[in-house]
């Protein structure tokens, strides 16, 4: 006799509280930066606390669900840069636009991306190193043209799109800091041919 295991498909009534909560998420986040609780959002979303913490086992688990749910936008974002763009500085000058847009979906969202990138693994760990990987293909193409600097890495490129994404939620910050931050990233990066 063969055993054979099988795994129930989630039920259609668990699919759209899952859906629910997702959007109620998104508006709250939105709102509220993601400073709100779990709790907060399973109220508004009219469940329990155990059917998020069913659905989401944690805030960064809700979030890596909710940017999950954006990657069909910034992948087309990414074939656009990719087929329009021949010039590899720019292209990578355009991905850091869209990553910076990206992290700034939700007020606050940068912190959680970095910490993402620590020792701790979180749910929200192979979303960014995916977006790494990305950043390392647009990089390795500027670099071959001689556009990029040689010591520079995706990584550290990620992370100052997820730092000046968390600057334009900062009070100090304006319309002249916000359009000026990605040319200060480009003559980072950027050879003196590329500037």
């Amino acid at each position: 006799m063969t055993v054979t295991s099988r795994t129930r498909a989630p039920r259609s009534d668990g699919l759209r509280n899952r859906q629910h909560i997702l959007d109620i998420a998104r508006g709250h986040f939105a709102e509220h930066g993601i400073s709100g609780s779990l709790d907060a959002i399973a109220k508004e979303a009219g469940v329990g606390p155990g059917t998020l913490y069913r659905h989401f086992h944690s805030k960064e688990a809700l979030l890596a669900a909710l940017l999950t749910a954006r990657d069909d936008e910034i992948g087309a974002r990414r074939d656009a840069i990719t087929r329009s763009t021949s010039d590899a500085g720019d292209a990578l000058a355009q991905w850091l636009d869209a990553l910076i847009e990206w992290a700034s979906a939700f007020d606050g969202l940068p912190e959680p991306l970095r910490a993402a990138l620590g020792e701790i693994p979180s749910p929200l760990t192979s979303t960014c190193e995916g977006y790494v990987v990305e950043t390392d293909r647009f990089l390795a193409r500027a670099q071959d043209e001689g556009l990029a600097r040689a010591d520079v890495r995706g990584r550290d490129l990620f992370l100052m799109a997820l730092a000046i994404s968390w600057t334009r939620g900062a009070a100090m910050a304006d319309g002249a800091s916000t359009s000026l931050m990605p040319h200060i990233l480009r003559a980072g990066w950027a050879t003196a041919t590329a500037r």
